[in-house]
């Protein structure tokens, strides 16, 4: 199959889904190029899985524009599915089969040919590093080989797009970082990742590009070193334990942003030495000093409250 690069693989305009009276995706507008990692941000209720349900033509919209793959979802659904593979946030494996049986049900929803089912299996059993667990049944497996099956199923079908709903949520972070790198060799062979997660290290290290959502609306659009830019002063110090108030307003006419949440006081700046210099001669405060980065972004957009 010959692919103009040039064509995004999803394009979306206007694009809006309701819920009785509630918005849940409120006429956003995005592309996602092929062969890249596009990454969906935003507190619990921001949207995001239901924007990736439309893209699987899972849940119908209720206005704009959808395609994928160059063909129109959900009318046409059914074709680009065949070449999408779909890792949901819950593990929706089989119990009463083993690894290997998982993946050749599921390659059969595909018509794949008999005779290219075993290779198949043996490939991505490997890319799972799973081959050794072949013969164990799914209930015996940990949560990681879990996962890392769940992966390898979404792969049955060769797709074109990987659509990831918070692929590593819950594991820790040996298992996160193999995933990781198993992603990462699936946009080197050119496989176009469309993922949702809560993990920033999670956006900065794999997307390319990715939007902040926040109730139903994308906030801002870029990769992750454009939105740090746009959004946030290259330095932070943090304080932690109870905020001084006259050392807060010292700090605060020496060219700086402050921010609090609860007793830790976050102070944002172009550049931190006059700030650290300071803070010296203060004794009995815990001080950090970091670059910015993704989750600052993501907090100043979204906000620091709790979202349930």
């Amino acid at each position: 199959m010959i692919h103009n690069e040039a064509i995004p693989v999803v394009r979306a305009q206007g694009l809006r889904k309701c819920f009785g009276r509630r918005v849940a995706v409120d006429g956003i507008d995005f592309c996602i190029p092929r062969g890249l990692c596009f990454g969906f941000l935003g507190p619990n209720g921001a949207g995001k899985t239901t924007t990736l349900r439309m893209l699987m033509g899972l849940s119908p919209k209720d206005g704009g524009e959808l395609t994928v793959l160059g063909l129109p979802v959900p009318e046409r659904a059914r074709e680009t599915r065949a070449r999408v593979g779909l890792v949901p946030q819950a593990d929706t494996l089989d119990p009463d089969f083993t690894v290997a049986e998982n993946l050749r049900v599921y390659a059969g929803y595909f018509r794949i040919p008999r005779a290219a089912i075993d290779a198949r299996i043996d490939e991505l059993l490997a890319f799972a590093n799973l081959s050794d667990r072949r013969d164990a049944r799914v209930e015996t497996l940990s949560g990681g080989m879990k996962r890392r099956l769940t992966i390898a199923r979404a792969l049955v079908n060769d797709p074109e797009i990987v659509i990831l709903d918070e692929p590593t949520t819950g594991l820790d972070p040996q298992v996160r970082h193999v995933i990781w790198g198993r992603l990462a060799e699936l946009r080197a062979r050119g496989v176009t990742l469309i993922l949702t997660t809560h993990y920033m290290e999670e956006a900065e290290r794999l997307c390319d590009t990715l939007v902040v959502m926040d109730q139903g609306r994308i906030l801002d659009q870029g990769s992750p070193s454009e939105l740090v830019a746009r959004h946030v002063e290259p330095e932070v110090v943090e304080l932690r334990g109870a905020p001084d108030e006259a050392l807060l307003a010292r700090l605060g006419g020496m060219d700086a942003r402050i921010e609090r949440h609860g007793s830790s006081v976050y102070v944002y700046t172009q550049d931190a030495a006059p700030l650290l210099a300071h803070l010296g001669a203060v004794h009995g405060r815990a001080i950090l000093h970091r670059p910015s980065g993704l989750e600052d972004v993501f907090l100043r957009l979204t906000g620091r409250e709790l979202r349930e």
